[in-house]
């Protein structure tokens, strides 16, 4: 298996001085950091997708290597926690990530609707590490704790506390959310003791979610999102003497947002964020928020986002209490494309490539699939040196579990090829590329073998309709090897193929780039389909590499 990097030129992505953002493009919404010595660790949403909940490393903010998931056995993503035929947008919603006498904490909801239609379940629980590799432990339920976007607290005197987001008992208006607290027992991960209503949220309080709290010179810091997750997202905070409360509202909130700029800014919807203190005093926060690369969104959907903090006390004489708030980019107070480096004699070098040779014995961490995969999805030892991936009747519907895989898009002008070796078996059998951003909205360019031979075909499904072929056409003189590739560049999408190992290059179909925008809480993903369109066919596609390759923007 080839190195994540190993189609980029040297020098390719390194930038001196400064730092790009996103700090994870991509996919990587409702960011949760923790500092453990000069270590960082933040984790993700991951909703419908398997394995859930990525963790990255970084020793310096900038460059970040994904080092494992906090849910990766399928035995774990069942029952209970279900992302076996969970809804789409469905899934894990936004983790949080704390470090405690040696141990990795994360914690966070799994939202299963079921599809007979009932009330829609939301389980909170917790897992937890040695290391952020794993093994991590099997989920432990939260019993009796409603909402979503816990959080976990644990303070100077050994307690340790639960945050959560609720509905209000007695709302004011539709969309009103509601911070609550309550001891946990750190033995059986069970609530214990009083029920705390700490906040309802600072600038009308509609979804007031994900909330985090911090200690700072005794005083306690209560950090939530609100306004919901597009162009009104805005990061909120406030301050209590006590952990219970009761909560003192900036009066500068939000402290962080997009909502009073042009909806023309380069990223919008910035909001549930995360607070780290540095080893030397230093304070940074991490955030998500959207490229509006295309009509004021992108396929990449919810990123992860970087900005300095300082701190600063009221400088007003009339109060008698002037407390110190959290400042968010304190020079311009919005997320930049471009910031100073947080730490002095680093750089950052942005993954622009991504390359899967399929020679290593274990999948590359990078791949992930919509759900849990049914057994003898894919093998890696089948044809060594390959990725058979197997066309199991299974389509890409809702709730459906199809032999598909792919990797994050994390820019929105890309080349993604691939070699495929494929002798379907039946007419029904079809395999090649994917690029899906949900259940109804995705484009596959495949082959299939029918009576009079060979064809390739393009496949858009877009939500509201039922999916359309834009062009099929046979391919003369195929003898078990094809070269897919997609182009994106300049709003456009340009599809093509290659029979003879790539020397020459056949286009197929050129059409816009905006078909797999993301509306919803993931974003697109490149990689690898197979279907027998409702047969048991034993069709299989021996996929040889995948290549991706982005292209900044400014």
């Amino acid at each position: 298996m080839g190195s994540p990097m190993a189609a980029e030129p040297e020098g390719a992505g390194i930038r001196t001085a400064t730092f790009t953002n996103p700090i994870l493009p991509g996919s990587y919404p409702d960011p949760s950091i923790v500092r453990v010595g000069d270590d960082f660790y933040l984790v993700n949403s991951s909703f419908e997708y398997f394995p859930g909940l990525p963790i990255h490393h970084s020793r310096d903010l900038v460059n970040w290597e994904l080092a494992g998931y906090a849910l990766q056995d399928p035995d774990y993503a069942r029952d209970a926690v279900n992302l076996v035929d969970v809804q789409s947008n469905g899934g894990l919603h936004a983790p949080s990530i704390r470090y405690h006498d040696g141990v990795f904490h994360v914690i966070t909801t799994n939202v299963h609707a079921p599809a007979d239609g009932s009330p829609a379940k939301m389980v909170n629980f917790v897992v937890t590490a040695e290391r952020v590799q794993g093994p991590w432990s099997k989920p432990v339920v939260i019993e009796n704790a409603p909402g979503i976007d816990p959080d976990i607290f644990f303070d100077d005197d050994g307690r340790a506390w639960y945050l959560g987001t609720q509905v209000p008992e007695k709302p004011n208006f539709p969309g009103e959310g509601e911070i609550w607290m309550q001891e946990l027992n750190s033995d059986n991960w069970q609530l214990t003791g009083e029920r705390h209503f700490l906040w309802r949220g600072a600038c009308g309080g509609t979804w007031a979610e994900g909330p985090h709290i911090y200690k700072r010179d005794g005083r306690y810091y209560l950090l939530v999102a609100e306004g919901g997750t597009h162009f009104n997202h805005a990061a909120m905070i406030a301050v209590s003497d006590d952990i219970r409360g009761p909560y003192i509202s900036n009066a500068r909130n939000p402290i962080m947002t997009a909502r009073h700029l042009s909806y023309d800014n380069w990223v919008n919807s910035t909001g549930h964020a995360d607070l780290v203190e540095l080893a030397d005093g230093r304070w940074f926060m991490v955030a998500l928020g959207i490229r509006g690369d295309e009509q004021r969104r992108s396929n990449m959907g919810r990123e992860t986002f970087l900005a300095p903090v300082i701190w600063e006390r009221e400088p007003f004489e009339w109060k008698e209490v002037k407390h110190e708030w959290p400042v968010v980019a304190p020079q311009t107070g919005r997320i930049e494309r471009r910031l100073p480096l947080p730490l002095k004699d680093t750089r950052q070098r942005r993954k622009l490539a991504f390359v899967d040779e399929f020679d290593a014995s274990q999948l590359d961490l990078q791949w992930n699939f919509r759900r849990v995969p049914r057994a003898g999805t894919y093998s890696l030892s089948q044809r060594p040196g390959f990725l058979r991936l197997h066309a199991k009747p299974d389509v890409i519907q809702e709730r459906g579990r199809a032999s598909l895989m792919g990797t994050r898009q994390t820019e929105s002008d890309f080349s993604y090829r691939l070699s495929m070796r494929f002798e379907p078996k039946a007419s029904s059998a079809e395999a090649g590329m994917v690029l899906v951003q949900k259940d109804d909205n995705y484009l596959t360019f495949t082959l299939s073998r029918e009576a009079r031979g060979h064809f390739l075909k393009l496949m858009l499904a877009e939500p509201g309709t039922a999916p359309r072929e834009l062009r099929r056409a046979s391919v003369d003189g195929y003898g078990g090897n094809i070269h897919l590739h997609l182009e994106s560049k300049g709003g456009r999408y340009r599809f093509g193929h290659s029979l003879d190992g790539g020397a020459t290059s056949v286009a197929f179909v050129e059409t816009s780039a905006t078909h797999a925008l993301s509306h919803g809480y993931t974003g697109a993903y490149l990689g690898v389909y197979a279907t027998g369109n409702g047969q048991e066919t034993g069709s299989y596609a021996d996929f040889d590499w995948v290549r991706y390759r982005a292209f900044e923007r400014n």
